[in-house]
């Protein structure tokens, strides 16, 4: 279950270089509301996920297959919700994983479960495009 707990977090912004794209890991609201909440030009794909969820572990290589082919036109968060509970409980997750898209600040979609590369494409598109 998750809950919410009362921990002063650093803010902190953790990145993985991968070839020719960053993935941002966000620990922190501070850093959310800059790289997510402030993002104006191209929607935002937000994974809240834990390291030992099975789902999750399924979902994060077509996340990571998001980001290295669409960087351009989506951008790709990951939230691990043991390090960033405060991110958990404002977003209301209560199943991992849970995707977000977020356009223009506001969030456009939401999926509980494993979501196929193709789903998570087509709705950041058609968030960004004004259909969803």
């Amino acid at each position: 279950m998750l809950t919410c707990l009362t921990v002063a977090f650093k803010t902190k912004l953790l990145i993985s270089l991968r070839t020719k794209t960053v993935m941002l890991h966000l620990t922190s609201q501070v850093e959310f509301k800059k790289e997510v909440l402030d993002e104006k030009t191209r929607p935002v794909l937000v994974d809240f996920h834990a390291e030992w969820c099975p789902p999750c572990k399924i979902l994060g290589p077509i996340v990571d297959q998001v980001d290295t082919k669409e960087n351009k036109n989506i951008k790709v968060i990951k939230v691990d919700v043991d390090k960033a509970p405060e991110l958990a409980q404002e977003y209301g997750i209560m199943s991992i994983p849970t995707t977000y898209i977020f356009w223009k600040g506001k969030a456009a979609h939401q999926f509980v479960g494993v979501q196929s590369y193709e789903v998570l494409v087509n709705e950041s598109k058609a968030a960004a495009a004004g259909q969803k």
